[in-house]
C-alpha cells in the first residue's frame, strides 16, 4: 500500500493538471448605459460574464465576474436602427414566424434589449446560461 497521498498537482490519466479553478474570486462591476451605443455596451458586459480579461481565462469555465448595469432606458442606438430593426421568434408551427419591432421592444422593455444583444455575443454553449445569469439590469 502507498502511504503517499496523491499530490494536487497531478492528475490521475494523462489528463492536463491546472489549479486555476481553485482561486477564482468574482468582482462585480457597474457600468452606467447612459449615452453609450448598445453593441459596444453589449460588447463590453459579454467580456465581463465569461472573464477573458482576467489572465487565468480558459473558454471552458465560467470564471466571469458579476455586471450591474444601471440607466439601461437612456441606451443609445447609431443609424435608424430604432425605425428599421426587428426581432424574430418563431413558435415551431407553420407560418407562424413573430416579429416585433425593436422601437417597441424598448418602449416596453429597453432590459430584455440588452439581454438580446448580449446573448448573441455569448458563446452558444451550456455556459451560456449560467454567464447570463451573472448579469444584472437595474
Amino acid at each position: 500500500m502507498d502511504s503517499n497521498p496523491p499530490s494536487p498537482h497531478t492528475t490521475g490519466g494523462g489528463g492536463q493538471a491546472t489549479q486555476q479553478g481553485k482561486n477564482m474570486e468574482c468582482k462585480t462591476h457597474t457600468i452606467d448605459a447612459t449615452g453609450k451605443v448598445l453593441g459596444r455596451l453589449a460588447a463590453e458586459i459579454a467580456v465581463l460574464l465569461r472573464g477573458k480579461h482576467k489572465s487565468n481565462f480558459v473558454p471552458y469555465k465560467d470564471m466571469g465576474d458579476f455586471v450591474v448595469v444601471k440607466n439601461v432606458d437612456k441606451i443609445k442606438l447609431t443609424g435608424k436602427k430604432m425605425e428599421k430593426k426587428k426581432y424574430f421568434r418563431h413558435t415551431g408551427y407553420l407560418g407562424s414566424l413573430k416579429e416585433i419591432p425593436l422601437k417597441k421592444l424598448f418602449k416596453t422593455n429597453p432590459e430584455k434589449v440588452l439581454i438580446r444583444a448580449v446573448l448573441g455575443m455569448l458563446p452558444k454553449n451550456k455556459l451560456r446560461a449560467k454567464q447570463i445569469k451573472k448579469l444584472e439590469i437595474l
